[in-house]
């Protein structure tokens, strides 16, 4: 609707002419604001209020906050990209340490796996050194013993009290053997074992079985699974 407005003109004595001529200007209801109407949110000109929170990044579909340019949000993401950047540094760090650590362990393990089974191998190879030499003594004090039984009941109590001292003797040496795991290797009633038993003797026999240790001639003995010395027996034969 058009509003009608009065217009005065005077004449040249400054007095209203008779013949005022009223004209009509029409404007129109119309009018373009540049400010918007009420309820109506203008975008181009959002306002925000200093007691407003932050605006952090959307998080992603991870949980993770978005990856946003650092001057996109002030200092605050800046912060926050940067604490992310090196938290991944320091995650896979702490990966990188824990393979190295791994691998020392198992490095280490194997080395003390090593290490003892070296030093197993070292003393038993000292201990069948050492018995290997001590063997051929103890069989001359069994040979002693055995030879000087069949006269003893003759012989003067000195000449006992004597072997009764190389007995102890040979006892003592026999159990100092079997303190380092020398063990006396199984002979006779055995069957013949040519691994650990070697037969010097065969006798043809049908009171044993045949391929059976009937004497032990020497005693062999072997520590753990290493053979020292093989036993010298007799075996049987079938006739």
């Amino acid at each position: 609707m058009a509003n009608r407005i009065p217009v005065n003109f005077m004449d040249g004595n400054g007095e209203d002419s008779p013949e005022a001529v009223s004209n009509e200007l029409e404007t129109t209801d119309e009018v373009t604001s540049s400010t918007p109407e009420s309820g109506t949110p203008d975008l181009d000109h959002e306002t925000f209020d200093e007691t407003d929170p932050p605006v952090l990044p959307s998080p992603q579909a991870d949980g993770s906050p978005a990856d946003v340019a650092p001057n996109a949000g002030g200092p605050e993401v800046a912060e926050l990209v940067a604490t992310r950047a090196e938290l991944k540094r320091l995650e896979g760090e702490v990966k990188d340490l824990r393979d190295v650590l791994a691998r020392r362990q198992a490095e280490f393990e194997n080395y003390r796996k090593r290490m003892e089974r070296e030093r197993t191998e070292t003393y038993n190879r000292v201990v069948a050194d050492i018995a290997a030499k001590l063997l051929p003594v103890l069989d001359n004090l069994k040979r002693a013993l055995e030879t000087e039984a069949s006269v003893e009941a003759s012989e003067s109590d000195e000449f006992r009290h004597f072997l009764s001292g190389v007995d102890l003797i040979y006892k003592q040496l026999n159990g100092l053997l079997d303190a380092f795991g020398v063990k006396a290797v199984p002979a006779e009633g055995e069957l013949f074992d040519p691994h650990v038993h070697e037969a010097v003797v065969t006798e043809e026999t049908d009171d044993y079985e045949p391929d059976t240790v009937i004497q032990e001639i020497v005693r062999g003995f072997k520590l753990g699974d290493k053979l020292i010395r093989p036993s010298l027996v007799k075996v049987a034969v079938k006739k």
